[in-house]
């Protein structure tokens, strides 16, 4: 089963992987043309009713394979206003290829004519609410119409993500989704197919543009809190500046006084909160906790922290009380396999980190995905594994970012990582977050290897994850 919003995903990652939309909507409207066939005999007349979006378009290619059908197809809106270059280019064809087409400006001109097949096109997936007109004025007709109702994805006014319906939706018999089951499509009172338009697995698979759209912020949003420093100053400043450039509006570092200097000395843009002992203690964990927990902030804790006793203790404290969201890294990694805790957690290892952690002890991640995927499940939180290529699990669904490059060796692109996934999880998905934080650090040093080779530094890395982030989506698989 697959909502809406991962649909789109999956959709923008094959075409990353050389299958273009254009060849999947040929497919998606070959699949509704043959469940209008399975509806109606030949000469049967068929109302397509299409939105201006991809919706419409499976439905304009379906109306190509209809010949032996008495077919007329209904636009709601101008032409001009279709939504995409390829649906626009099937409604061309219909035109001048001389079928029966009409625009419906407004709802006042909208008149459907009598049908035995009524195809449902106009709104997918990524809608939901009430319909509004001209699209509410058809639900009504169709819903009144006797004839065979026949939905292209999802019936129109139906939340692909949640299941839900609204009060005034198309009442389908026939549904014809594509790729995979939408939530809640099995509680309809309708006939369900399931169409293979050729959406290759490696699309759900493999971390893609799709994913970074996915969970892309549309503004600066969080406050991410960074608690590391100490032994190490350098991977906390290089988390809390990720976190900045990937859309977080302020980044905060906890760190002992005694390298809290050092660490503002990174960047003027940190605002870093010194306490007063050299090491995070099981005292000042607590203080921390409270504010934490107090401004709601998405935590990274374990860059630069060390392995002092009481530090894994206070980690171990702080874990165990804390109910938000945290990206765990480096030393603190070790205390989470003996932690039961409320919080959301994102555990980004390494290798090594990995197996001390008691996953796989493999050099092949990838290789050996299923066997992190069932350490996640154990675990109970995301496990996104770093290596030459990233795992990324959260126990029941898996993926692979396969971005990246052998310069990414240097130290800190770990910390950089953190920092990434941190904002992104502002406001999304822990594994939608994780996938694509892996996917965009990856590609932050592919970009950097274009020029540099194996010379450029994580810092490097930091100026290059906007660019990635809002205008490299549509980078390869």
């Amino acid at each position: 089963m697959i909502t809406g919003e991962r649909m789109g995903a999956v959709d923008e990652n094959a075409a990353a992987l050389g299958v273009p939309r254009k060849q999947l909507m040929e497919s998606s409207g070959h699949a509704v043309a043959r469940a209008v066939r399975d509806a109606a005999e030949p000469g049967a007349s068929v109302a397509i009713v299409a939105g201006r979006g991809n919706n419409g378009g499976d439905a304009f290619v379906a109306a190509r394979f209809l010949d032996a059908y008495d077919v007329t197809t209904l636009l709601l809106g101008r032409s001009e206003n279709i939504g995409t270059d390829i649906a626009r280019e099937n409604w061309d064809a219909l035109q001048q290829a001389a079928y029966d087409t009409r625009e419906v400006k407004d709802s006042s001109g909208f008149d459907l004519p009598g049908a035995d097949v009524i195809v449902d096109a106009m709104l997918g997936t990524g809608i939901s609410g009430d319909l509004r007109e001209p699209a509410a004025t058809a639900a009504e007709a169709i819903n009144a119409a006797d004839a065979t109702v026949v939905a292209v994805d999802v019936p129109s006014g139906f939340d692909a993500d949640g299941g839900d319906h609204a009060a005034n939706c198309v009442e389908a018999d026939r549904v014809v989704t594509f790729h995979d089951a939408k939530p809640g499509l099995q509680d309809l009172d309708a006939e369900v197919t399931v169409a293979d338009i050729g959406i290759p697995a490696a699309a759900e698979r493999y971390v893609g543009p799709g994913d970074i759209e996915l969970a892309r912020p549309d503004g600066r949003e969080g406050r991410p809190n960074v608690i590391g420093g100490g032994p190490y100053t350098g991977a906390p400043a290089l988390a809390a500046q990720a976190a900045l450039r990937a859309s977080a509006e302020l980044a905060f570092v906890a760190a002992p006084e005694s390298v809290a200097g050092e660490i503002q000395g990174y960047s003027e843009d940190l605002i870093v909160q010194p306490y007063e002992e050299d090491v995070l203690t099981p005292e000042v964990a607590d203080d921390l906790l409270e504010t934490v927990e107090n401004y709601d902030s998405v935590v990274v804790i374990g860059p630069g922290l060390g392995t002092a006793d009481e530090t894994l203790e206070a980690t171990r404290r702080f874990l165990e009380s804390y109910t938000g969201r945290a990206v765990v890294d480096a030393d603190a990694l070790a205390v989470v396999p003996d932690v039961e805790t409320d919080a959301t957690l994102v555990c980004t290892p390494n290798r090594g980190e990995l197996a001390r952690m008691g996953g796989p002890d493999t050099d092949d991640l990838a290789a050996a995905a299923d066997e992190i995927e069932s350490f996640a499940a154990e675990l109970g939180h995301v496990v996104l594994a770093k290596g030459a290529n990233d795992v990324i699990t959260d126990g029941e669904r898996t993926r692979i970012s396969r971005s990246g490059t052998v310069g990414m060796k240097v130290g800190g692109t770990g910390d950089t990582l953190a920092g990434i996934v941190a904002a992104l999880l502002e406001h999304a998905d822990p594994l939608d977050a994780a996938a694509a934080g892996a996917h965009v650090n990856g590609l932050a040093g592919e970009r950097l290897a274009e020029s540099q080779a194996y010379g450029f530094l994580a810092s490097d890395m930091l100026a290059e994850i906007p660019a990635v982030l809002w205008d490299g989506g549509d980078s390869d698989v």
